[in-house]
């Protein structure tokens, strides 16, 4: 009997306080924006409390930013893309939809700031790209069109004419 008792205690534990990692599907909660960490990446405090965690904006690719510590040089309009993030959603309370996939980053998120789709701003603004890797189902026309418009307009790094999408920046990176 006290054996059960403490296999009870124990899955009720485990299953009301999850990590975040254990979300196996999307999972919507409220967090609060404690950092941006570049153009599309941040860290969430949920806002029901638990540990914080980074989150990488899901179908976007914002331009690299600098890392001198590590030697790394950072991209055109990837300071400005962070910048652009920061504006939008840093210290305010937002919902974020962990989409339940890791990509070689952290966990993928929808963010959304009074129901505006975060990740899909940050595109028609023209500070990042519409990561077609791993876009999927319904966002897929949505960001490919607002990144043809931002390109149409010359929003953000669209103003140069041919600019390196951050996926070719940081293979070419890896080569020096």
């Amino acid at each position: 009997m006290r054996n059960l008792r403490k296999t009870a205690f124990l899955f009720l534990s485990l299953t009301l306080l999850r990590p975040i990692d254990s979300y196996a599907t999307e999972t919507t909660l409220q967090g609060k924006v404690m950092q941006v960490k570049d153009g599309d990446s941040l860290v969430i405090a949920p806002v029901e409390g638990g540990q914080f965690f980074t989150c990488r904006l899901y179908g976007i690719d914002a331009p690299e930013t600098s890392h001198p510590r590590f030697g790394q040089p950072g991209q055109p309009y990837g300071e400005e893309a962070m910048k652009e993030l920061k504006e939008l959603i840093l210290g305010q309370t937002v919902e974020v939809t962990l989409t339940g996939k890791k990509t070689y980053r952290p966990k993928e998120c929808i963010v959304r700031k009074d129901g505006t789709d975060v990740n899909l701003e940050m595109v028609k603004s023209g500070y990042a790209w519409a990561d077609r890797h791993y876009l999927r189902g319904p966002y897929a026309s949505a960001y490919l069109d607002a990144e043809s418009e931002a390109r149409a307009k010359k929003l953000g790094l669209w103003q140069d004419n041919n600019p390196v999408p951050p996926w070719e920046f940081r293979r070419i990176q890896k080569g020096r």
